[in-house]
């Protein structure tokens, strides 16, 4: 399969990887960005899956989060390219009406990593069980601690932003009734009134952020013992500000399953992490595009679930009774980036 590289110029700048592709075979992947490991092994997971069923493949990312306009430039190049389906990480809803477009021409579209608000614009969303993500790590946590320390446990909350996103949300009241924190509203973050949360700050899942937010609730509180956090970039930072502080023996979980997070939990600084796995939801999105083109059929969700699950493991070295996990060791085989 021939590829070519071609910069397409709207509100920022698109990576492009083109394929010489018929109208009939064609696969569209759209990401945020192209830097994070994340997306890039997406990249890597979809276009391996594409050129091993044969099917050419464009892929397109934007240069930064939560910026739409390059997204909406290539779902309307993909639409007139023919593309048969469409794989997509979302910045923000401000894609909806050329993802319905797109389905409306007659192209599957499939969510990856987090589901589009309107389930008008898309098919089916491939994803972590980000709930099930935030719940192993909050029953992990309350293993560690005993239920003496669950009793008098101090807990910092680092989300990605105030936004209420729902891969924010689901990782982070599942954390907390996981670690069996009462939360009357699983549809928002901050719901829940047990004194035991000392607050949620923003960390907007970076290194940065991370720091900064975990200052801030070591401010109102030093005596945190137990930290919450969206992902390893913010849990990095939230671990300098503790280091800082003299308080390394905090304990920290967190989501994802990167290489450079899963070092941390044989380092010693994440105590426990769950693992998502993006190179597989890319590839099975591909599958679903496979088989769409061939007979019609779309993708189904997993069992009891609104999505199809692409799966996660905890990854901790320091297993507790009761919680299913594998060491940093295989979490190295499984890692990305």
């Amino acid at each position: 399969m021939k590829l070519k590289t071609t910069a397409l110029m709207g509100a920022a700048a698109l990576a492009l990887m083109a394929g010489s592709a018929s109208a009939a075979d064609l696969a569209c992947l759209i990401t945020k960005n192209n830097t994070n490991p994340f997306f890039v092994k997406m990249k890597e997971g979809a276009e391996a899956a594409a050129a091993a069923a044969g099917l050419d493949f464009q892929a397109y990312a934007g240069e930064k989060d939560g910026d739409a306009a390059p997204q909406i430039t290539a779902i309307e190049n993909c639409i007139a390219a023919g593309a048969k389906g469409i794989l997509i990480t979302a910045s923000n809803d401000s894609v909806v009406p050329a993802l319905k477009e797109a389905r409306a021409a007659g192209i599957l579209v499939i969510a990856l990593d987090t589901a589009i608000s309107d389930p008008e614009a898309q098919d089916m969303t491939f994803a972590t069980d980000n709930f099930e993500a935030g719940l192993r790590i909050g029953k992990w946590a309350a293993g560690k601690l005993g239920a003496e320390g669950v009793a008098s446990a101090k807990i910092a909350m680092l989300d990605i932003n105030k936004d209420n996103i729902s891969v924010d949300v689901a990782r982070d009241t599942g954390f907390l009734v996981g670690f069996g924190i009462e939360v009357p509203d699983l549809t928002v973050m901050g719901s829940e009134t047990d004194a035991r949360v000392i607050g949620h700050e923003s960390s907007d899942a970076n290194n940065e952020g991370g720091l900064r937010a975990m200052e801030t609730l070591l401010a109102k509180d030093p005596d945190i013992n137990v930290v919450y956090t969206i992902n390893e970039p913010a849990a990095e930072g939230a671990y300098q500000a503790l280091k800082a502080a003299g308080k390394e023996g905090v304990l920290v979980v967190s989501v994802d399953g990167g290489c450079p997070g899963v070092k941390s939990v044989k380092e010693g600084i994440i105590g426990a992490t769950s693992q998502q796995y993006p190179l597989l939801m890319a590839s099975k999105g591909i599958e679903a595009i496979v088989t769409y083109a061939k007979d019609g059929t779309k993708p189904a969700a997993s069992e009891g679930l609104t999505f199809f699950n692409t799966g996660v493991n905890l990854v901790t070295d320091q297993p507790v009774d009761g919680v299913e996990s594998i060491d940093s060791a295989k979490g190295t085989e499984l890692c990305w980036g």
